[in-house]
């Protein structure tokens, strides 16, 4: 299946299929009770969402929306469980999945723990650029995403960008 930039694979609080990312990037958003929208979770290529529901059926958590034109496969949960009980490479590949995912989790937390807020926005543009190439990330996130992404606020979002965009006419 194809998605365009926009588009929603699935809806926070609906259970359905997992989803394998063939390639694109998708943004997991949650809505609060208080009706805040906020960015908890970038998925790249070759994972398998909702992480949440690997291993056992959950709703999904958030809003999965394409942020790029992404391939996305369906793949059937009742399927998908069943294999679980019987193929133990199956639940090792789960578990490698996970790992991976950890560890893109630790890369975030080392752009949130930068104490420069020019540093934590150049690892998060580095990091996009390493799955999608972009002039800007403003063209996949808003500048409020962003910042809820690196914990800045997006006024301080908004004066970065500007800044790097006058150093690059320099």
């Amino acid at each position: 299946m194809i998605l365009h930039k926009g588009e929603v694979l699935f809806r926070q609080g609906e259970a359905g299929p997992l989803f394998h990312l063939k390639s694109g990037l998708l943004k997991i958003n949650r809505v609060h009770a208080d009706g805040t929208l906020t960015l908890v979770n970038v998925i790249v290529p070759d994972e398998i969402i909702p992480h949440h529901s690997l291993l056992s059926p959950n709703p999904y958590y958030g809003t999965a929306v394409a942020l790029v034109t992404c391939e996305v496969e369906v793949l059937s949960a009742q399927d998908w469980y069943r294999e679980l009980e019987h193929n133990h490479v199956k639940c090792r590949e789960i578990a490698l999945q996970l790992q991976g995912k950890l560890r893109m989790m630790q890369l975030r937390i080392d752009q949130l723990s930068e104490v420069s807020p020019a540093e934590k926005l150049i690892k998060l543009q580095r990091w996009f650029q390493s799955f999608v190439p972009v002039a800007s990330l403003s063209e996949v996130l808003t500048q409020d995403e962003i910042g809820q992404f690196i914990g800045l606020r997006r006024e301080t979002v908004n004066r970065l960008l500007r800044a790097q965009a006058q150093a690059e006419k320099k």
